[in-house]
């Protein structure tokens, strides 16, 4: 069960349900993911503070950028969702976890390792976002008069709606 319980209309608090969004891991792997490149490029004998700061602040500006993106795409679209922004940046901050073993397999495997371990946790992540965002959409459109569900994807209104091939996509290019 992906959903996320809900008392009185709030989600419950993540530390009572095991599916609520939190800033935790995605906070953790941040941190552990500029500390994982900073260990890269030392062994490379290209480390220094500046490059570690570079490094941080892209990473950073990337994941604000995304955020914006996801955040103009709703509101472009008419998308009425349950997700709140700290939502979006709890569910897009999971992309370090993959990326931090994605390096660490760099260092034992090289390139190989790199692309083998990026492409297996790009598809896990993409499986996990599409299981869980897609609830918080097809939840909504549910609650519209002569929503039709088709082929999974949610018609509402009569017209297709564009969420779930921007969401996948979102899921499957998001690291």
């Amino acid at each position: 069960d992906w959903s996320v319980k809900y008392e009185q209309e709030e989600p419950v608090q993540p530390r009572y349900e095991i599916n609520a969004p939190d800033l935790y891991i995605p906070t953790m792997a941040y941190v552990t993911y500029i500390l994982v490149a900073g260990l890269v490029l030392g062994m490379q004998d290209r480390f220094s503070p500046e490059v570690l700061g570079i490094q941080a602040s892209s990473a950073l500006a990337w994941m604000v950028i995304e955020i914006i993106v996801e955040l103009i795409t709703l509101y472009v679209t008419n998308i009425q969702t349950n997700l709140k922004t700290l939502d979006l940046i709890a569910y897009g901050g999971y992309k370090y976890v993959g990326i931090i073993f994605a390096v660490l397999l760099s260092l034992l495997f090289h390139k190989t390792g790199y692309y083998a371990g990026l492409i297996y946790f790009s598809i896990s992540l993409a499986f996990f976002l599409d299981n869980v965002k897609s609830l918080f959409f097809l939840l909504d459109c549910a609650n519209v008069e002569g929503a039709d569900f088709a082929s999974g994807l949610c018609l509402c209104g009569g017209f297709h709606s564009i969420l779930s091939l921007l969401n996948l996509l979102n899921n499957w290019l998001n690291p």
